[in-house]
């Protein structure tokens, strides 16, 4: 009956996902025009050529925000659970911060903290 109950569930969401893009590519009105060909920046026209590179130290500051991010997101529900989780999930929790914080200590040292 599992295997069953899956096929039947893959089936059902395959069939409405391929029904919901048929119809709305049926029922939209296909207009094209070169306005809508353009790139949209802010309705300003742009000048010159498109093609700008970033230093890549914005990237690392980036990337460095999203791993402290996502440290934040896997320490709120712990700190929520902390009473009952013990004392074995405070030692992996301590060694997943000195981990991050190693990994801070690194960017640091890399000057990838510093806005250019």
């Amino acid at each position: 009956m599992g295997s069953v109950s899956l096929l039947l569930l893959m089936f059902c969401g395959i069939f409405f996902a391929a029904l919901a893009i048929g119809l709305g590519n049926a029922m939209s009105v296909s207009k094209t025009n070169e306005v809508k060909g353009e790139a949209y920046e802010c309705g300003i026209q742009t000048e010159g050529t498109t093609w700008v590179q970033f230093h890549v130290g914005y990237y690392l500051f980036a990337l460095v925000f999203l791993l402290f991010d996502v440290e934040i997101a896997f320490m709120y529900p712990w700190a929520a659970a902390f009473k009952t989780v013990g004392v074995t999930a405070f030692v992996e929790m301590l060694f997943f911060v000195i981990v991050l914080f190693l990994g801070l200590l690194y960017a640091y040292k890399k000057k990838a903290l510093q806005w250019i």
